[in-house]
């Protein structure tokens, strides 16, 4: 699978952050570092931001949540540049969790199931580089903790007959936020559009 790799055709960006929230609608939580001693960050993909949001800051043992792109090479982009597939970012939500009131395994877990990550760049009816699946890391712990979660998927999903998972995993080098409309989008929208779909395959971790 051939992630956003053009260079030559990256959108310069800008030097100033796009505006974003300040405050989590639900948690009450600020959107923004410093956060708590001890909670760790962890940067997942899934397709549109909406749902994979949503999904997570339902789980108990997560601090605060956040839509934003990464992974790619425009510094600060803007949703319209990342809709291009010219900025190499995909749509990703930033988790800040407590590791004593939930293990990344689990969070983990939730991610292998509740998605299709041997879709390449695209995740169902969302096709483009900025719906590919991705996992960054913010320490090397975690880095290895993903690893064997996706040995572990992979195995799953081989014994169902599903194809190879095309996942990105690598250290996370910049999360940028997404506009203010798209933090918390499917508690301000109840209704709105959610394209989570998940292979039906048991992740054997968490």
């Amino acid at each position: 699978m051939a992630l956003f790799s053009n260079a030559t055709s990256t959108l310069p960006g800008r030097e100033t952050p796009i505006e974003t929230s300040q405050v989590h609608t639900i948690s009450g939580h600020s959107l923004h570092p410093p956060f708590p001693n001890g909670y760790e960050e962890i940067v997942l993909g899934m397709g549109c931001f909406w749902g994979v949001e949503r999904l997570f800051w339902q789980q108990p043992g997560v601090y605060v949540t956040a839509a934003g792109y990464a992974g790619g090479g425009t510094p600060n982009p803007t949703y319209q540049e990342t809709c291009t597939g010219r900025t190499g970012h995909t749509e990703v939500v930033r988790v800040i969790y407590n590791p004593s009131q939930v293990a990344l395994d689990s969070l983990l877990q939730i991610f292998w199931e509740q998605h299709d990550p041997t879709q390449g760049n695209r995740q169902g009816n969302d096709i483009g580089s900025q719906y590919r699946s991705a996992i960054y890391t913010t320490t090397d712990a975690q880095l290895m903790v993903a690893k064997h979660s996706v040995a572990a998927y992979q195995q799953a999903l081989d014994q169902a007959g599903r194809g190879a998972i095309t996942t990105e995993i690598k250290p996370l080098d910049t999360f940028y936020y997404a506009e203010a409309y798209h933090q918390q989008y499917l508690d301000k929208n109840p209704n709105g559009y959610c394209g989570l779909k998940g292979t039906g395959v048991t992740c054997p971790i968490g």
